[in-house]
């Protein structure tokens, strides 16, 4: 494919990938009651990295020592964000939780611009502003801070340097290995977060059911995605489309989920929409430009 046509499918995938992360959120709420939450992380993404490791030998086989060095880093960041953001949950709403993890959209042009000092264009910036409002109407009801958010301010910050750190190393040949090596990363640090006090396994075929389709589409699924989609973009245009996650929840949430429809969800989905398509009307605009880092996520 071209280059263009490269970027249009690593936006489709990220759209998909923002669906499936939305969908989790009945799973995970209905999971954490019987299973502690970093106890399921754990057994998520330590079976997660099992079959990985197991169908991508070869491509884990053909990194370079630099590359898996920089897979682990990505790993770690991820990782850590992982537990801050379920961390943060236990003192946190998680209307407000959400809405301060997806402040990770304002955070990654900032790192962009001071880490890789790429300019942001103003049209960028706008669309930052765009998304990050649409995202306070679909989440907020009330804010306080307190060390609960604070902590997660801190998850927002490490997925911001995931996004830009996958935007600045990722590549279509090296996407497959980079992810096994992150998985297996992050299934070490949700391991330690969970040996205190031993690992609570799933139990019953319903709570395994909902684990599975984590493991494969949330998880393996969804880093491949995210790994391979971010070497076709630039980190801050992901990060934008990303935040269609909480507009997938909102659907959700009204269509299986039973809540009522109501104007802020309407209007916070619409300026994420207008947000993410204003960067991809930018992009279309200047077809030929690379951003620096292609020469690159919820509980």
């Amino acid at each position: 494919m071209k280059a263009p046509a490269r970027r249009n499918v690593a936006t489709f995938l990220l759209i998909a990938l923002t669906a499936v992360w939305g969908s989790t959120f009945f799973l995970i709420r209905d999971l954490v009651v019987h299973v502690p939450p970093v106890d399921f992380l754990a057994v998520r993404f330590t079976l997660a990295a099992v079959v990985m490791v197991g169908v991508f030998w070869r491509p884990l086989r053909a990194l370079t020592r630099r590359q898996i060095l920089i897979g682990t880093g990505l790993g770690v960041l991820y990782g850590l964000a992982q537990i801050l953001q379920t961390q943060g949950l236990a003192s946190t709403p998680a209307s407000v939780s959400g809405f301060i993890t997806g402040t990770y959209v304002v955070l990654t042009p900032v790192f962009t611009a001071v880490l890789l000092r790429e300019r942001v264009s103003g049209t960028t910036w706008a669309a930052v502003a765009l998304a990050t409002s649409g995202l306070a109407l679909l989440s907020l009801n009330g804010f306080s801070i307190g060390t609960g958010e604070a902590i997660t301010l801190l998850a927002a910050a490490f997925y911001a340097l995931h996004i830009v750190g996958l935007g600045k190393w990722s590549g279509n040949e090296i996407a497959t290995g980079l992810s096994v090596v992150q998985m297996v990363v992050i299934a070490v640090i949700c391991l330690i977060g969970a040996r205190p006090g031993g690992v609570t396994m799933p139990s019953g075929l319903g709570q395994w059911a909902s684990v599975l389709y984590m493991v494969v589409f949330a998880s393996i699924g969804s880093l491949w995605v995210q790994t391979w989609a971010q070497a076709h973009m630039p980190a801050t245009r992901a990060a934008i489309v990303m935040t269609m996650e909480p507009v997938f929840a909102a659907f959700f949430a009204v269509w299986l989920g039973g809540e009522a429809l109501t104007a802020r969800m309407l209007l916070g989905g619409a300026l994420v929409l207008t947000a993410m398509y204003a960067v991809e009307l930018l992009a279309r605009r200047r077809p030929g430009e690379l951003p620096a880092e292609t020469l690159h996520h919820e509980v």
